[in-house]
């Protein structure tokens, strides 16, 4: 029997892994740096990564200002994308949210990503705005998903 998928915080270590995970999932990758000053300066991050028989599979960011919750990122490896870790890993971080008392999450999701926006709907959150040519990769419009927690 296979073991089953464990969502913990992200460690520096695990940075290289989810390096790759961002290259491969977004057009627009953040650096190493951006997420070493995450890790170890912003009073405001919380991120956690789900393993998958020892593979960081994916990870996800969450900024926690005052009672409210903000995704930062999210994103699973292509090769383990359908197979509900990100469901999983979205499941904890809301967890988190709620522990920590916040009382609303949100997050911006472009128009054109349909997957995760339907993952987003399965945990409640609805569209509550457009942010007009957000991506600088495209310019495609992000949709502001929330939900009150």
């Amino acid at each position: 029997m296979s073991a089953q998928p464990i969502v913990r915080q992200m460690q520096l270590a695990d940075i290289p892994a989810v390096y790759t995970i961002e290259t491969a999932s977004f057009a627009t990758p953040w650096t190493i740096d951006i997420f070493e000053r995450e890790i170890t300066e912003n009073t405001f991050a919380n991120y956690f990564v789900i393993e998958n028989e020892g593979v960081i599979a994916g990870y996800c960011g969450m900024w926690l200002v005052i009672d409210e919750a903000q995704i930062t990122n999210i994103a699973i490896l292509p090769n383990y994308r359908g197979k509900k870790l990100g469901e999983k890993l979205f499941a904890h971080v809301m967890e988190q949210a709620i522990l920590a008392g916040a009382y609303r999450l949100s997050l911006e999701v472009r128009v054109s990503n349909l997957p995760a926006q339907h993952l987003y709907r399965k945990f409640g959150l609805v569209p509550g705005g457009i942010r007009k040519n957000y991506y600088t990769d495209n310019q495609e419009d992000a949709i502001v998903m929330w939900v009150n927690l």
